[in-house]
């Protein structure tokens, strides 16, 4: 057995770590997030670039691809984007709904208590409204 490995009781399927992170979110529909945005939430379209490329995107989104996420939005970091604020609601999207629901939740333990996702990520939001 290696010494790195985590002790039982503490190791989770990443079904456990989603379903925790899904239990802190007040998740959105496709039209809940463009209604949010309409009302000042931020979209963040994490994806990456090729995958946008490839599959299309919303309008009217911002885009910060997840491996900056948390520096981008984190109000003390000196990467902070100038709208990055603990009472910011951000609405993250990707392209199914489950790396945005890990995303929000990260959000989250910094403090973004408003931070959410889209339920279905851009493929539902794209069968439910189109661009």
């Amino acid at each position: 057995m290696s010494t790195l490995a985590p002790p039982l009781a503490r190791r989770r399927s990443i079904a456990e770590v989603l379903d925790e992170a899904r239990s802190r979110l007040h998740r959105l529909t496709p039209a809940e997030a463009v209604a949010a945005r309409a009302e000042g939430a931020v979209v963040v379209d994490i994806r990456p670039a090729a995958q946008r490329a490839l599959e299309g995107g919303p309008d009217g989104v911002l885009l910060v691809e997840r491996n900056v996420l948390e520096w981008r939005f984190d109000p003390q970091s000196d990467a902070a984007l100038p709208i990055a604020a603990y009472d910011l609601q951000v609405v993250v999207l990707c392209q199914e709904g489950y790396t945005s629901s890990l995303a929000a939740a990260a959000l989250q333990d910094l403090g973004l208590h408003r931070a959410t996702d889209v339920v279905g990520g851009w493929a539902a939001w794209r069968e439910q409204l189109g661009r």
